[in-house]
């Protein structure tokens, strides 16, 4: 569970290792220094740990290594102070993350009950806790292999595998995340410890293994488990060679056919004595083996020592090569990783065997060479083992664990309560009502603009309609045939054409001439020059409307600035430009706004739809409401369309408490300061905004791609709102992030530095998803309790980019409205066909309605 940080100059400070791994173990005081010099001082007191308490119950265990610690602690004279601590646990375990060790099985001879399938850290906090004389802070949990590589990595970068052979053996290396098909996400490195020890134990290694192995592992506290260690290891191997012993002087080959006592018992032959018998000038090992031989009740010949001295290189030898053959398999697969033609490695090494067997290395390093050629490898020992290692790691986890609650404080920010949201509900309804009546009107953000839409389509309206639909740089005019009937029909005819940016920023008589120009153009298409059509225009821009076919133009949003504008009637700027040409005559029916397309859109197709919503560039909702809650239209019955217009809440301070130092820096350098804030949280034109503001705060903090910006990330718009749904698309989200990083010049970041790209877009996406659905909230429990309804079932019709191509806005935006309004049952329709065909069903049933009206 080590992620790929190696150790940059600024780790520091003062912290605790435990090094547990055989029948002593040892509590240590590591001081990193900072400041850039690679220095680190330690202090230790190595433990024993009884026969008894090896074999006992798991809370006396951990009971006697948390008196061990306090016995340290008091010795320092430490014990108030609350130091972080790394635990080095030198057994088979699971990990899900780096303070949390589940122990698989115990080895090594240790037997304590009731701590297999627990987590070690847990148990060791319970003991720590129950003295209650003092306090660690556990914040690394790491096998000696691990600790190895990272003691080493600490003094060679190039180290990326850990080894130990001594009492056990194991390795680990830096595997390539998108191999770690356990583990989410697909950039960056992650140690792996193999467990290696365990190689064999399905039946992989039979056809290797001896009558005298199948022995030792019978003879074992662990028997079929652990069968390759059991041919390598510190702790067997002594034994491995008093069993082949015992077996030629039954068969009359040594000692004149007599085993003693003392050679027949188990464990008699150390595995030290290995190390001395086989030094290095031969007749020290010679005399060596005859002190040991005869230490056992032997009276040996020469011959026998020579033949002891022969047992101990054939098992030594043996032990060497099988370790270099699966040494071989690792490297292998960390060159295939690297696509390297050479590796260019470091292996850090720890272990007795390894450090005191004469020839063990030597061995080792030359099968080494001879299985990979094509892997240039260092062994660096490991001088003060894994407990400077596990040091280490905490020193690094701890800095990384106080970048990540900052992070978290920051991020905090953008994450909105339930409480906060149902606040942003009661002020969205209080500015509805505010908007709806007559006197606070003037004075209210949420303006509630009059549609003078009535009705929504019934199905029997017809005949031919021309629609335009202008809310952007492009506009459309289209031709829409509705044919009368229960299965609807509609047919639709249209042509895309765009606005220049100098007559979106002209005089409105250029512009509006440019409109007049392409429904010429359109007419002509269609081979309909002469015909006179009711149109319906869906100008999405705010306006003010006292009749269906009126709509004076409040202000000018999404880059718009004609002049000559504001203020006037659209429909008359548009009738006067077509007047201009003297081509065609317009039969003006109804001007909306997109969101009234869209609700008429959908509820062509749904009755019950009675709500409209965008949630693209920019955001707005309209509804049904009752006419006598809309007190500056003359009227009290029946119903009208009404457009919120609420990407405008928040500009009388509504949203202030839940704005963040990002919201503020994106709205102070919009084009529109103070206006449009709800939109600001919420749209498509402003998130990726929001992101790349986050980003450039925790970089300037030093949390994110070490402090260094690129030159492209400090351009304003730079990170766009598709990014936060390409990276919120699941499926490859971590390469998908990545690319954009490069996209944007950072071509040297982490995978950590992905993961946290990640989660900002994934908060500002959710606040913006739960806003929506807050609004909302408040929009349908106005209508249930316009209707006096204890449950209202209603159809919203949606459109827009965000909405549509988000992977979890919408789904998010759900569960806050069902949470936020209970009481409702709301049905969402997307609308496909945009608010052009909405404008034309509009224009339909405004001639349906007028038809009646004249019979």
């Amino acid at each position: 569970m080590i992620t790929d940080f190696f150790f940059p100059p600024e780790e520091q400070g003062e912290f605790l290792a435990l090094d547990l791994g055989g029948s002593n173990f040892r509590v240590l005081l590591v001081r990193v220094m900072g400041n850039g010099e690679q220095k680190v001082e330690m202090e230790n007191e190595i433990y024993a740990i009884p026969e008894h308490v090896m074999r006992g119950s798991g809370s006396e265990f951990f009971d006697h290594i948390a008196e061990c610690l306090a016995n340290f602690l008091d010795k320092l004279g430490i014990k108030d102070k609350k130091l972080p601590l790394g635990f080095t646990f030198s057994f088979p375990c699971l990990q899900t993350k780096l303070d949390e060790s589940v122990l698989v099985s115990w080895t090594k001879g240790f037997k304590s009950s009731g701590v297999e399938g627990k987590d070690v850290v847990s148990l060791l906090r319970k003991s720590i806790k129950k003295r209650g004389d003092f306090d660690i802070d556990i914040v690394a949990v790491i096998n000696d292999t691990v600790g190895a590589m990272m003691t080493c990595g600490y003094d060679d970068q190039h180290c990326e595998i850990g080894l130990i052979v001594g009492t056990g053996t194991n390795a680990c290396y830096m595997e390539q995340m998108r191999n770690l098909e356990l583990q989410d996400g697909d950039e960056g490195r992650m140690c792996v410890n193999t467990e290696w020890g365990a190689f064999g134990d399905d039946g992989a290694l039979e056809d290797l293994r001896t009558d005298i192995d199948r022995e030792i592992d019978a003879g074992s506290l662990n028997p079929g488990k652990q069968l390759f260690e059991k041919m390598i290891s510190g702790m067997y191997m002594g034994e491995l060679v008093r069993l082949i012993l015992v077996k030629m002087a039954k068969e009359k080959l040594l000692f004149q056919g007599k085993a003693t006592a003392e050679l027949l018992t188990t464990g008699s032959f150390k595995t030290t004595y290995v190390y001395a018998i086989e030094n290095e000038k031969n007749e020290e090992g010679l005399a060596a083996a005859e002190n040991v031989l005869q230490g056992l009740g032997l009276d040996p010949a020469v011959e026998d020592c020579i033949a002891t001295q022969r047992v101990c290189q054939i098992v030594s030898t043996r032990a060497a090569h099988l370790c270099a053959a699966t040494l071989a398999a690792v490297l292998r697969q960390v060159r295939d990783n690297k696509a390297a033609e050479k590796l260019r490695t470091t292996i850090g090494v720890d272990g007795s065997v390894y450090k005191n067997h004469p020839q063990f290395s030597r061995r080792l390093h030359k099968m080494v060479r001879r299985l990979v050629p094509d892997c240039d490898v260092r062994f660096l020992l490991s001088q003060d083992g894994s407990a400077k290692g596990a040091a280490m790691v905490t020193a690094v986890a701890y800095r990384l664990a106080a970048q990540h609650a900052e992070r978290q404080r920051i991020l905090d920010t953008l994450r909105l309560s339930r409480e906060q949201l149902l606040e942003v509900k009661k002020r969205m309804s209080d500015e509805m009502l505010r908007g709806l009546s007559k006197q606070s009107h003037e004075q209210t953000s949420v303006k509630m603009l009059p549609t003078y839409v009535r009705s929504t389509p019934d199905g029997t309206e017809h005949g031919d309609f021309l629609a335009l639909d202008l809310g952007g740089s492009s506009f459309r005019v289209l031709l829409v045939r509705i044919r009368p009937g229960k299965k609807h029909n509609v047919d639709m005819h249209h042509k895309i054409y765009s606005i220049p940016q100098e007559t979106m920023q002209g005089t409105g008589e250029e512009l509006f001439n440019h409109i007049a120009h392409c429904i010429a153009d359109f007419l002509e298409y269609m081979g309909i020059s002469g015909v006179s059509l009711p149109l319906g225009f869906t100008f999405s821009f705010p306006c003010y409307q006292s009749k269906l076919d009126e709509g004076i133009l409040l202000k000018w949003t999404k880059g718009f600035k004609a002049s000559g504008c504001e203020g006037q009637d659209v429909v008359a700027l548009l009738k006067e430009a077509a007047c201009r040409r003297q081509e065609f005559d317009l039969s003006f029916v109804a001007v909306v706004n997109d969101t009234v397309g869209t609700m008429m859109t959908c509820g062509y197709e749904d009755p019950k739809c009675e709500v409209g919503l965008i949630v693209g560039t920019g955001t707005n909702a309209c509804y049904m409401e009752e006419m006598q809650n809309i007190e500056r239209v003359e009227g009290d019955g029946g119903r009208m369309c009404v457009n919120m217009e609420w990407g405008a809440f928040g500009e009388n301070g509504e949203l202030d408490d839940f704005c963040t130092q990002f919201d503020h820096i994106v709205d102070d350098c919009s084009t529109t300061p103070g206006k449009q804030r709800y939109e600001k949280m919420i749209s498509g034109m402003y998130l990726g905004e929001i992101v790349r503001n986050v980003l450039l705060d925790f970089t300037d903090k030093g949390l994110l791609f070490r402090g260094k910006l690129s030159e492209r990330l400090k351009t304003r718009g730079i990170f766009e709102t598709k990014f936060l749904s390409q990276i919120e698309s699941d499926r490859l989200a971590m390469r998908q992030v990545r690319s954009i990083l490069q996209h944007l010049g950072l071509t040297n970041s982490t995978c950590d530095d992905s993961v946290l790209v990640k989660e900002v877009c994934s908060v500002v996406a959710r606040r913006a998803a739960q806003l929506c659905g807050a609004g909302l909230a408040a929009v349908v429990d106005k209508i249930r309790l316009n209707r006096n309804l204890d449950h209202l079932s209603i159809t919203v019709g949606v459109d827009g980019t965000l909405y549509k191509t988000h992977p979890h806005f919408s789904s998010i935006m759900q569960e806050t409205l069902k949470d936020l309004a209970p009481q409702c049952e709301v049905t969402f329709h997307k609308s496909e066909d945009g608010s052009g065909k909405g404008a034309a069903l509009i224009t339909a049933v405004a001639c349906r309605i007028q038809d009646g009206e004249q019979h």
